[in-house]
């Protein structure tokens, strides 16, 4: 069964890339005391992952904040160097955290994995965005199969 709005995130460690290298982050240190808004691609450096989702995010960062976003953070089945070099390419800094779930647990505790074997891309995550206010999801929106719609900052804007 998948997460719905009103659910408590699942309690999980993600590993980012910092200065120092690799590091892990709690989703208590990430969600608590902040309304957030958390992406999920199915994999880093995929095309529209890198040209549409990421970016989206990043150029309404300001939009984001003045309608009460704190944080904005993006999740892929991907480990922490891929997702590192990621932020680099995309030119990422203090816009949003990139989160490595490098063994897909929690896009599966979510109920939101994705079974891309026949893509030779393995477990990932399905494409979302939500709201998370104090580690609770305030909104949740799922794409059906490989859209791209209302898990764009566009549309999370139009919702907020």
């Amino acid at each position: 069964m998948s997460i719905k709005v009103g659910d408590k995130l699942p309690k999980a460690t993600f590993m980012t890339m910092s200065e120092d290298g690799p590091a892990p982050v709690s989703t208590d240190e990430l969600f608590a005391g902040k309304r957030v808004a958390l992406f999920a691609v199915p994999g880093a450096f995929t095309p529209t992952c890198s040209a549409k989702h990421l970016p989206g995010f990043k150029d309404h960062k300001a939009d984001l904040e003045a309608k009460g976003i704190d944080a904005i953070a993006c999740t892929s089945v991907n480990d922490v160097f891929v997702m590192g070099a990621w932020a680099k390419d995309q030119g990422v800094s203090d816009e949003m955290v990139l989160l490595a779930d490098g063994n897909g647990d929690f896009a599966s505790d979510l109920g939101l994995e994705l079974d891309a074997t026949g893509f030779g891309m393995g477990k990932r995550s399905q494409r979302y965005s939500m709201v998370v206010n104090d580690g609770v999801v305030e909104q949740l929106h799922v794409e059906d199969g490989g859209d791209f719609k209302v898990s764009s900052a566009d549309y999370l804007l139009e919702q907020l």
